[in-house]
């Protein structure tokens, strides 16, 4: 064989293994970026448990502990609004609009202010702050926004040219480990990201949904967000409260997302021209509400609200007021600017307005609870789809899906009819056009 034969043949294996790595190289930080959601989502929900067990233990029953959410929570919501403006710009709010934007503009730079590991960063220190203080907030609105970061950056990294679809598969991913509800993860993803159903996307979601989800499980193993539980409607008097949870729910979740939206856009315009130093003010003093409507309910308006939706769903009483306290709290947590998210204190909106209505009528408290969840989510995110799914998803009962879903169906129908602007789309308008804005003055000439 001569010499001239064997470098040529040489040649051409090291140019198929080249070959190979350039098609293997973006699959592989698809993988990594995938696991490093689970990851990311497991320490998130760690921390900011820890952050509210943390509030709640310095708050327990003592002769002047009620100063301390006086004195705490609007000093952490001023903190909070403050480092979001200066130095984790875009991290404000749930992270859901910015994720959605994010998909509708095409260059990377625009992209790259609203998702990027550096804000990623921030939203999930400034959301556990924000736990820390008592506000009504979420994390599972912000890890949407994390994993579409994560998976935009590994997009850079590796080389891959689908930034649509791999948002999605990020903001999937983040929804599936942060509920452990994977069919949710995807079905967020189809109803709520893109309102449309992309073929092309399907596997990308798909694989960051199983791969994130194998990451949750290997680190916390099997759960049920909610714990088991197993009413179904069995009565009239129980299909009633299908009816009566699905209008009311999305009676109310129309309420609660029109009056963030009308206040987003009056705060926007009201901020300009200091905006750091009003948004701030305003901060303070949402954060003062929240406090004192904390301290009105014995401290139940504080954090996520999960540990009261779970004993109403385990048929405990609720409340009466604690639903509409609740409201309040996570609409003045909403719209003060601090980074957070909405889905966790929705569900627990929605389980006490079930449970309340329940007990009125003297129907089960857990069903009425689990149907009032359904009812008032599917109202606020109107999307009714992912509201069945994740509720199915969490709370294990497979023996209410039928009612869960008229719930759902009939709280999606009412919330369209009273506030046809879905919260999410609508919120996600201004950090499109701030993007468009910004491209345009860059092309113009001179």
């Amino acid at each position: 064989m001569s010499s001239a034969f064997r470098r040529s043949k040489m040649f051409r294996r090291s140019r198929v293994m080249r070959g190979s790595w350039s098609v293997w190289k973006p699959r592989i930080v698809f993988w990594i970026g995938a696991l490093m959601i689970g990851v990311v989502s497991v320490g998130f929900a760690w921390a900011a448990d820890a952050a509210h067990g943390l509030f709640t233990a310095m708050t327990a029953a003592g002769p002047y502990n009620f100063l301390i959410p006086l004195l705490l929570t609007p000093a952490g919501f001023a903190l909070c609004a403050w480092l979001a403006i200066t130095a984790f710009p875009n991290a404000q709010g749930s992270g859901i609009p910015q994720a959605i934007a994010a998909r509708h503009l095409r260059h990377e730079d625009d992209r790259k202010l609203l998702l990027s590991l550096k804000i990623a960063a921030g939203k999930i220190v400034l959301t556990v702050i924000g736990l820390f203080c008592g506000a009504s907030i979420g994390r599972e609105g912000p890890t949407v926004q994390v994993g579409a970061s994560i998976m935009l950056a590994a997009a850079r990294f590796g080389g891959m040219a689908q930034a649509r679809g791999l948002i999605l598969a990020g903001s999937a991913a983040g929804i599936a480990a942060a509920f452990n509800t994977p069919l949710a993860g995807i079905v967020f993803a189809i109803e709520e990201m893109s309102r449309t159903y992309e073929a092309r996307a399907n596997g990308l979601v798909l694989t960051a949904v199983i791969l994130s989800g194998l990451a949750a499980l290997g680190l916390v193993g099997s759960y049920t967000y909610f714990g088991e539980t197993s009413v179904m409607a069995t009565s009239r008097l129980d299909w009633l409260m299908v009816a009566l949870c699905g209008v009311g729910g999305g009676a109310l979740g129309a309420g609660f997302s029109a009056c963030a939206i009308r206040l987003s856009r009056r705060i926007r315009r009201w901020a300009q021209p200091n905006a750091m130093r009003r948004m701030t003010a305003l901060a303070t003093g949402c954060g003062l509400f929240v406090a004192v409507v904390g301290i009105i309910s014995g401290g139940e308006t504080f954090g996520t609200g999960y540990e009261q939706a779970r004993a109403m769903l385990e048929g405990d009483a609720a409340s009466p007021l604690f639903f509409i306290e609740k409201f309040a709290s996570t609409l003045a947590s909403m719209v003060s600017g601090i980074p957070g998210g909405i889905f966790a204190p929705s569900l627990s909106v929605g389980v006490g307005m079930g449970a309340t209505i329940g007990s009125l009528v003297g129907a089960s408290v857990a069903l009425s609870a689990l149907l009032g969840m359904a009812g008032y989510f599917a109202g606020v995110v109107q999307a009714p789809m992912t509201a069945f799914v994740i509720i199915i998803e969490m709370t294990g009962n497979h023996e209410a899906v039928i009612p869960v879903m008229a719930a759902s169906m009939l709280g999606y129908i009412t919330s369209r009819m009273l506030s046809p602007e879905p919260l999410y789309h609508a919120l996600s308008r201004p950090f499109i056009a701030a993007g468009l804005r910004a491209r345009r003055a860059e092309s113009r000439p001179g």
